[in-house]
């Protein structure tokens, strides 16, 4: 079972930054593939960022040369490095981490293990 914790939500103003992190209780950290999804109050949720054990990455259109999603496999750590943020990145941001067997896709039912969230609110 992995446990994921995720930190770095608040509020900013918009054009601002914010880097989430999400640190994760598995040793084998480095075979999972990993993602950032949020949701919006009243929205489904909806995928932000992946990144797979070889280094290759999924955005969303939305994000795309605004975010980078990383990750530190000796500290267990994943992160999304968040600029230029929009009212619309309003949202609960969640960590996920998919097993090893797993195709590697920007698609929520293919994770497996999940994190409780951090807030980030964007003012305009």
């Amino acid at each position: 079972q992995v446990q994921l914790v995720e930190s770095g939500g608040g509020l900013v103003q918009a054009g601002g930054s914010l880097r989430l992190s999400c640190a994760a209780s598995e040793r084998t950290f480095s075979r999972y593939d990993m993602a950032w999804f949020r949701q919006a109050p009243g929205k489904a949720r909806e995928f932000v960022a992946a990144l797979n054990w070889g280094g290759g990455t999924y955005y969303v259109d939305s994000v795309k040369g605004r975010f980078t999603i990383s990750r530190d496999n000796a500290n267990n750590m994943l992160s999304l490095q968040m600029n230029n943020l929009k009212p619309e990145d309003t949202a609960l941001y969640y960590c996920a981490a998919a097993k090893p067997t797993r195709p590697f896709a920007p698609r929520s039912q293919l994770y497996d293990y999940w994190g409780q969230g951090t807030q980030v609110t964007i003012s305009s």
